[in-house]
């Protein structure tokens, strides 16, 4: 596989992409200004054919660079087969298969394609299946097949031994957060699937980060794509913030950020599920009701608890790492980090749940004394360097000789410089939004 890495042309506005008129039209509707760099650079690509490797921050548009010109070769593809009087093939066919990791992304993708697809007056169809909901209701979906598949591996994978769908007649198959599925542990899956695309097909792939994996996987599944990397923190409408506290007061530190802040809504990331039942009710006893979300929800009360937080009805919410995919809250004013996440990536994850598609927004993250060490390594694998600070009346203690041994001992200092002196942290007054555009 080769890849063509040539500077690819950015178009000012949808127009200039090559779209049609239904398409531009709905997103007059949906106030879409101009294209996203990750849109203006991939559509006109993808839109003539080609394969794509693309690598952007999350909430940079990428739904909408795979989902419109899919619509487009479908509804092109609809109109020729009409004025040639060919009739549309019937069976349990899928022309266009969206793979995604989680159940959540799976909705929101589909939502998305259908709300794309107004102005085709129904004539393109999409279902979205996934697993923790009945398995028969999505077979009955699919029933004389469907245009644009989104699903979860495992789930298809069921479909597929059911002989309610079938892969053969896949015509652009498109791998959302790549990276995400084969941490997730789908390599089999995807594997399973691949197998029963036809070969000749157009395939776009989406990944975040680029490991061994997915690299592997798009020198076996790509033919001479487009690559285009758009990460840029620098670009980034979302500033990041670390505040260190003392073990056992981050609690108190984020119910005094909140009461203080009075955010519109807050998203706050933890490791475990009991950690989100756990720092709920701690929250409760300060005032501050704040839902729930994880694995062990069911699957209507995890999309009842979702609605509830895009509607604003639900301010707070504390989730695991399940919602840091996928989740597209419009203009969600912070996100915090009450754990620090294992994986160095899934930081940028979360994170990126807030400042999308150009909004301003905020990331927090708290640390104690026995997180130094881990967030030093998160800030090496994502190449930032962000200063410590204090929250007001919360000021961390110095750390001592003996916590520095224990806490950072795995980080070798430069070998000739001897020890550095340690800087003095920057204390926090009690606006926190200094230099920043506080949400109204």
């Amino acid at each position: 596989m080769s890849n063509d890495t040539t500077k690819v042309t950015t178009a000012a506005t949808f127009t200039e992409l090559g779209l049609i008129t239904p398409l531009l039209a709905r997103l007059a509707e949906l106030e879409y200004q101009q294209p996203t760099p990750i849109q203006a650079q991939a559509i006109p690509s993808v839109l003539a054919g080609r394969d794509l490797i693309a690598g952007a921050n999350t909430g940079s548009g990428k739904t909408a660079t795979f989902a419109l010109p899919m619509l487009q070769h479908l509804s092109q593809q609809r109109r020729a087969g009409k004025s040639s009087g060919s009739k549309n093939s019937k069976g349990n066919f899928v022309t266009g298969l969206i793979l995604v990791p989680t159940r959540e992304l799976a909705k929101q993708v589909a939502d998305s394609i259908k709300s794309y697809a107004v102005h085709f007056n129904g004539e393109i169809k999409t279902v979205a299946v996934f697993g923790g909901v009945s398995v028969n209701i999505q077979m009955q979906a699919l029933r004389g097949g469907t245009d644009i598949l989104v699903a979860t591996p495992g789930r298809l994978l069921d479909l597929i031994s059911s002989n309610a769908i079938k892969l053969d007649k896949v015509k652009t198959l498109v791998l959302d957060e790549a990276d995400r599925m084969l941490s997730l542990g789908f390599t089999e899956e995807l594997t399973a699937l691949l197998a029963l695309t036809p070969k000749k097909k157009q395939t776009l792939l989406f990944s975040a980060t680029f490991p061994e994996q997915v690299t592997t996987l798009t020198q076996e599944l790509l033919n001479n794509p487009i690559e285009i990397q758009l990460q840029s923190a620098d670009a980034s409408t979302l500033v990041q913030r670390v505040f260190t506290v003392n073990k056992g007061e981050k609690t108190a530190v984020l119910a005094h950020l909140i009461h203080q802040e009075q955010w519109r809504q807050a998203l706050i990331f933890v490791n475990a599920k009991h950690h989100c039942e756990h720092l709920a009710e701690k929250l409760a006893k300060r005032g501050i009701t704040a839902a729930v979300f994880h694995g062990d929800k069911g699957q209507s009360e995890r999309s009842r608890v979702l609605d509830g937080f895009k509607a604003g009805d639900i301010e707070v919410l504390i989730a695991t790492d399940i919602a840091a995919r996928g989740l597209d809250i419009e203009k969600l004013p912070v996100v915090i980090n009450f754990n620090l996440p294992r994986s160095p990536s899934d930081y940028m994850h979360r994170i990126g749940r807030s400042g999308r598609a150009g909004e301003v927004g905020l990331a927090i993250s708290l640390i104690d004394h026995e997180d130094y060490h881990h967030f030093t390594v998160i800030e090496k694998k994502n190449k930032i360097r962000l200063e410590r600070e204090q929250v007001e009346g919360f000021e961390a203690a110095e750390i001592t000789s003996d916590s520095i041994l224990a806490v950072e001992k795995p980080m070798a200092a430069p070998e000739g410089t001897g020890k550095k002196k340690r800087k003095k942290k920057k204390s926090v007054n009690a606006d926190i939004w200094s230099g920043y555009s506080k949400p109204e």
